[in-house]
């Protein structure tokens, strides 16, 4: 995938939902590796605000930005709009604090940005791949993420209001769909919070043009629904803007139960650590693999690393084919990789975490001395790619002890608890 900016710049104007100014807005494109950031022309510094979670000063009704005493508010429906068509380098200059209203969805911006037409640059895309499942808490935010060639994003909301109560979606982001079915969802908010969210500032440019107003029973008057789900779908849509500040394209299936801006910078936050941890991470090709561990075909199990934190963690594949030796004669007509084998290639990778702590390990050997712990969960079979995650649990001297999991398509497989040794060959 190739980094994308506007073909030209574009301009858009309208009232700000909290500060119920008048702003001017204009996109603009941007160089490679730029990012997106924003620009005040009001003010006579030429910082940049950079749209990044490390940013976020707040979240309260908005996800606001802050850079060099700079601030801007209520980015979040222009970034998700960003985000769905794919645009990795773009200038937002604003002569206010934050982005029009317009009505209230993203569909305004990607109507912009499509006009003005999208380029494609000379650079490689940055992108965040999941590679083993986490869970993110937050209030009462839950999210579940787990490994997908794609973004997709579910999620579930619950309101004591007849036209809400308990919903659900679930939806691919990409640009086209998101356009069908998220960014034309509006914001909304109740009647009864109108008042007091005035009073701290908040909610000045909110109106029925552009907010889905709700009273105890039902909605105000004039007010009609886009979807009957529109509640949910607009949720998505902040999630989705939310998760732009990590600043790269996100391959991820992420679970969302009762999902706000405070818990979607809370997930945003911990995948950009994952994301500064695997690109910290040395990777180790066949060839280093060949040079530090004895096996040889058909005894060698591991075929890459992708994740080496020394002395820490290590995430290692092992590529299960039909061509397997052992498939001659296990299981005849219905091929499954031996538990014992999917241990050994587990051993195999923690063999390669255990070596970078001794001094010239081509020299030394790794034995295994007990396995705890040992379960299989499910079959692999040709075709699946193991992907095994090992955490050093203890180090004494040339003694550890390692915890270890293996899965295929983010579904455990295999775990077990290791115990090994590093002596002279």
């Amino acid at each position: 995938m190739k980094q994308q900016t506007l073909a030209s710049a574009a301009r858009l104007s309208g009232v700000g939902l909290h500060s119920g100014a008048e702003v001017q807005m204009t996109l603009r494109p941007a160089p490679t590796d730029h990012g997106i950031a924003f620009r005040r022309t009001d003010l006579e510094s030429n910082s940049q605000v950079p749209a990044r979670v490390e940013r976020v000063t707040e979240v309260r009704r908005g996800t606001v930005l802050e850079a060099d005493g700079i601030r801007v508010r209520t980015v979040e429906h222009l970034l998700a709009a960003v985000a769905a068509l794919g645009i990795d380098n773009l200038i937002v200059e604003l002569d206010g604090e934050e982005p029009p209203a317009v009505d209230g969805s993203a569909e305004p911006f990607t109507a912009l940005m499509l006009q003005a037409g999208l380029e494609e640059q000379d650079a490689e895309a940055v992108v965040w791949r999941c590679v083993e499942p986490f869970v993110v808490e937050e209030g009462e935010a839950r999210y579940a993420v787990v490994p997908n060639e794609r973004l997709v994003l579910s999620a579930s909301i619950e309101f004591d209001h007849p036209l809400i109560h308990r919903q659900h979606a679930s939806l691919v982001i990409e640009p086209v769909s998101f356009r069908e079915q998220i960014g034309s969802s509006r914001t909304f908010g109740f009647l009864e919070d109108a008042d007091r969210l005035r009073r701290i500032g908040l909610a000045h440019g909110a109106d029925t043009s552009n907010t889905v107003v709700l009273t105890p029973g039902g909605l105000y008057e004039g007010v009609e629904l886009r979807y009957e789900d529109e509640f949910i779908r607009h949720k998505i849509l902040d999630l989705v803007g939310d998760l732009a500040l990590t600043g790269r394209r996100i391959q991820a299936q992420i679970v969302a139960d009762r999902p706000g801006h405070r818990g979607n910078i809370a997930l945003a936050r911990a995948i950009a650590e994952r994301a500064r941890r695997q690109a910290a991470a040395r990777r180790v090709d066949i060839d280093e693999i060949v040079r530090l561990l004895p096996h040889r075909f058909p005894f060698l199990l591991v075929d890459r690393v992708i994740e080496y934190e020394p002395g820490e963690r290590i995430v290692g594949i092992k590529n299960v084919t039909i061509n397997e030796e052992f498939f001659v004669g296990h299981f005849p007509g219905m091929p499954i990789m031996p538990g014992v084998l999917i241990i050994e290639a587990m051993a195999q990778v923690g063999g390669l975490l255990l070596m970078d702590t001794v001094e010239s390990p081509e020299d030394k050997i790794v034995y295994f001395m007990s396995l705890d712990k040992v379960k299989f969960r499910r079959p692999v079979i040709p075709g699946d790619q193991l992907v095994f995650e090992l955490e050093m649990v203890q180090m004494r001297k040339t003694v550890c002890r390692m915890k270890g999991v293996g899965r295929v398509d983010g579904k455990v497989v295999a775990e077990a608890e290791l115990k090994a040794q590093v002596v002279d060959k």
